[in-house]
């Protein structure tokens, strides 16, 4: 695998805090317009989709971890780079099918009703933040900033993760619904 970097500099620091900001209100404001894109029929498989790619997300985040921990590098750096392009991926498919879709209501009842909402608030809150975090630690990797990124790993793998996890959590708590 080809092995690529960018440079450190304030104005690669401030795009990165740009984007981290951007991102999650681009992604709420496009799903404002839901039901006004017509996009056809395919597009009731992507919460499918979606559910599988938050499912390997946490696999090439366990992975990625695994890999630093035993000191390889290089596999490290590919999971990683995995990881981020399956969450690019993620919210691209996450966007097309909510701004064609209806919300899907949680038809569970009694404690699993708590359990679906407390996973999901948590889910939403904390994809929100992770953007900066994960955006941070790819732009110090990259930019071999490596104490840095030492520094916001520990912030956010778990931060990452959770949220990884959490979204295959409702997935399969809602996939009984989808119409």
């Amino acid at each position: 695998m080809a092995s690529f970097s960018i440079e450190k500099n304030a104005k690669n620091d401030k795009l990165v805090t740009i984007l981290s900001l951007a991102i999650p209100l681009a992604v709420a404001l496009l799903i404002g317009i839901r039901q006004k894109v017509d996009l056809g029929t395919w597009t009731k498989v992507l919460p499918h989709v979606i559910g599988l790619l938050n499912t390997t997300t946490s696999i090439t985040l366990i992975a990625g971890f695994i890999f630093i921990k035993n000191k390889d590098i290089q596999k490290h750096r590919q999971m990683m780079m995995l990881s981020f392009a399956q969450g690019a991926l993620f919210l691209v498919l996450y966007i097309l099918y909510h701004i064609s879709n209806p919300n899907t209501p949680y038809g569970g009842e009694g404690i699993l009703r708590g359990i679906y909402y407390f996973f999901l608030v948590s889910h939403i809150l904390l994809s929100v933040g992770v953007v900066w975090f994960v955006l941070r630690a790819v732009y110090f990797a990259l930019s071999n900033q490596i104490e840095a990124h030492k520094k916001i790993v520990k912030w956010t793998f778990p931060l990452w993760l959770y949220v990884s996890v959490t979204g295959v959590i409702v997935y399969l708590m809602i996939a009984p619904y989808y119409a």
